[in-house]
């Protein structure tokens, strides 16, 4: 990091002791794993954009000061974690040696015992053998403990349960994005439906497991905003991949459909390679409105019922979510888009969920309110619906939801959990091997005060809503739970700091609520990851992700300590049986080539055409890098026996031998993007790109249930399938 100054990194220098206290790292090793150390313009920056002034000493002690009262607001946290069977340090900052608690559990029983002193602001109360969330009372103060599992529920645990007998082979997956899914339906892009008929396609076909992009909500206002990965709200849905015929009918569907004469824009649109965002999302809302206006004839009671219900359990946050939309809507009719977009600029009294100014608007737009709350209804019932139809298929896991790294700062979650949720920066990445220039991801993300704070609460309620209709979730950049590259709202990706997260408390939320929805957990971990991350990951039963091409000899590449990195291009592949073993296994991601592009170099084209290489590279080079890695690759398939003969050349990628490849890895779940299985050159997203690029709009050219008809694409499965004798 350059700077005119370089940091004292001692805890003489208050400016480092705020730091600190403020859970910043001014000290860390980078992708190449050169040690850094936080410039002190970079720290001031970071500081002050967190309401911590520090252009001196004094303004740093003071800062230090209001951390240390904010923290002695509260005699216990609202929420202390442990593990499963063994004690429980609570903090405790009085004198009394000894205490009585009463520790009240999730199934009723009654523990009392005495709390002892074990040092210095800290009690510690008998192991409690019931994993959940208990209710600890020490004399009339009280916090919840949430007691872990010791690690999640698994993939074996998932085999155990599957309604089929548990396969003599490793398991595999499918990994779609679901926007890109064709049904033999005019819809224009897909559905849930799509996905319900796709995961009973490769359950036939032996898959255990279909993995899919994020589906949280976006703006339906905003159709604009279409990343997955830049969602209003990690709580929702996104409810263009609503199929309301699932509740009301296919002759409904149609009806709405002809009243609104779409037939032909929806049967164009379905015809398009890609998706048109902005054009299409109007249309399928207004089919959904159609709908909405007509529900008392075409709702039964029953249906009407089930969605009274889902409002209920749904809560105020379902409502706000449903608040949020509806104010939002209301500037967009008029076209104030400028103000719309971003709640920030709304008028002051609707800045706040829980203001009287937004109950009163909900009252007077109850109708708008209830709709939104409809097209969560439609949307959650079609995830269910899916995820049922991939288990009786025969499915072990089933449906594997995607986490996004964070939300939208001007949208609905940031909304409504102001205090959680850290305002004034965005996630990113420092400088790493891909991106010299640092990442800016444009996303808000927690805040760690914030939630313990709030006992967790916020993060909590998020994995609940990710797990409820799912047998596996995928946490993008899953380093996030231990560290975080936050950049001020405006400054360059290079001037952020990482800021620590309690690592040890959210991987036992995230253990608990793994079980409880028995649903198996797997960690992005790719980019710069810190020591003894991995390790972390693997004790608590989650899984990393292991990738080819980032797979190569440790000793050739020199990035043990920073395993999952992109390696120098001459470094070797690494056999698969070497692989790292709790992860699963994949080709690619969708930010990264696909199979047959890579071995084409269809990534280097786009890279050079978007202007998008590093300042020492140029793309008559990296082709020629291309080729040593191809020709590594090739020699590396043919010494363990899955390929032989010549090289193909760069027009025909060998995408069954390196199946076969990937079917050796010793991991417990191997997962095949469909792009592969069809041998696509073009991969669905473009990191560090807007425009110039499709992301997240291309579409496959088979519908699903066609796919896993063809004979190239059950070649290709069998080459997954083709483990070792």
């Amino acid at each position: 990091m350059s700077s005119h100054h370089r940091l004292d990194d001692s805890f003489e220098d208050p400016l480092v002791r705020l730091a600190h206290r403020a859970g910043l790292q001014t000290r860390w090793r980078d992708a190449w794993k050169r040690p850094q150390t936080l410039s002190t313009d970079a720290l001031r920056t970071v500081l002050n954009a967190l309401d911590l002034p520090c252009r001196t000493a004094g303004e740093c002690q003071a800062s230090l000061s209001r951390l240390v009262a904010e923290d002695a607001t509260q005699p216990l946290p609202p929420l202390i974690t442990a593990d499963q069977g063994s004690p429980v340090a609570v903090p405790w900052t009085h004198t009394l040696s000894q205490r009585p608690y009463q520790l009240e559990c999730e199934d009723g029983t009654i523990v009392e015992g005495i709390a002892q002193r074990t040092g210095e602001g800290t009690m510690e109360i008998a192991p409690i053998d019931q994993w959940g969330y208990h209710r600890l009372l020490l004399g009339d103060i009280e916090t919840t403990i949430a007691v872990a599992p010791r690690r999640c529920f698994g993939i074996a645990d998932a085999l155990a349960d599957s309604p089929r007998p548990v396969p003599t082979r490793r398991p595999w997956g499918l990994a779609v994005q679901l926007y890109s899914l064709r049904r033999s339906a005019a819809t224009g892009m897909g559905d849930l439906t799509a996905l319900a008929h796709c995961a009973e396609a490769a359950a036939q076909a032996g898959a255990d497991a279909i993995a899919i992009n994020p589906l949280h909500a976006g703006f339906a206002g905003l159709a604009e905003r279409y990343s997955p990965y830049a969602p209003s709200s990690r709580l929702f849905f996104n409810a263009l991949y609503a199929d309301p015929a699932c509740v009301f009918g296919q002759h409904a569907v149609e009806q709405a459909v002809a009243a609104l004469r779409l037939g032909n824009a929806l049967s164009t649109a379905e015809a398009s390679p890609v998706i048109d965002w902005p054009t299409l999302a109007p249309m399928r809302y207004a089919v959904l409105r159609w709908l909405w206006e007509h529900r008392d004839a075409l709702l039964t009671l029953q249906q009407r019922q089930a969605f009274a219900a889902f409002g209920a359990r749904g809560g105020k946050a379902l409502f706000a979510h449903a608040c949020f939309e509806a104010i939002q809507a209301e500037p967009l009719a008029t076209g104030l888009r400028a103000e719309a977009a971003d709640w920030r600029n709304w008028p002051l009294t609707l800045r706040t969920p829980d203001d009287p100014a937004v109950a009163a608007f909900a009252t007077s737009h109850a109708d708008a309110v209830g709709y939104h709350e409809f097209l969560q209804w439609l949307t959650a019932e079609g995830l269910a619906v899916a995820q049922r139809r991939a288990r009786a298929a025969g499915m072990a896991i089933g449906v594997i939801a995607d986490l996004a790294v964070g939300t939208d700062p001007a949208g609905s979650h940031a909304w409504m959990r102001q205090q959680e949720i850290l305002g004034g920066f965005h996630a990113g990445a420092p400088p790493d091997l891909y991106n010299p220039r640092g990442q800016d991801w444009g996303v808000a993300v927690f805040s760690p005060r914030g939630l313990r704070r709030s006992g967790y609460a916020a993060f909590i309620e998020m994995l609940r809503a990710n797990l409820a209709h799912a047998g596996g979730l995928r946490i993008d950049h899953v380093l996030g739970l231990a560290r975080m590259w936050i950049v001020p709202a405006g400054a360059p990706a290079t001037a952020g700091a990482y800021l620590t997260y309690p690592m040890d408390d959210l991987l036992r939320l995230v253990a608990i609520e793994s079980w409880r929805h028995r649903a198996i957990i797997i960690g992005e971990n790719l980019g710069t990851v810190p020591e003894a991350f991995n390790a972390a990951l693997s004790a608590r039963g989650v899984y990393g992700i292991d990738v080819l091409w980032f797979e190569r000899e440790p000793d050739a590449c020199d990035t043990s300590d920073t395993p999952n990195m992109a390696p120098a291009a001459a470094a070797p592949f690494l056999p698969p049986d070497q692989w790292p073993r709790d992860a699963v296994a994949t080709t690619s991601t969708h930010d990264l080539p696909t199979i047959a592009g890579w071995w084409r170099g269809t990534d280097i084209a786009w890279r050079a055409r978007l202007r998008l290489l590093g300042t020492n590279e140029t793309e008559a080079g990296l082709i020629a890098e291309r080729a040593t890695e191809r020709s590594s690759l090739w020699q590396a398939m043919c010494r363990l026996g899955v390929a032989d003969g010549e090289e193909p050349p760069v027009d025909r990628a060998p995408v069954e031998a390196i199946l076969r490849w990937l079917s050796r890895a010793s991991t417990p779940l191997r997962l095949v993007p469909a792009e592969d299985l069809l041998a696509l050159r073009e991969q669905p997203n473009i990191p560090g790109t807007v425009t110039g690029h499709p992301n997240w709009q291309r579409r496959l050219d088979a519908d699903v249930p066609a796919m896993f008809r063809r004979d190239d694409v059950l070649a290709r499965v069998t080459a997954l399938c083709s483990e070792e004798d």
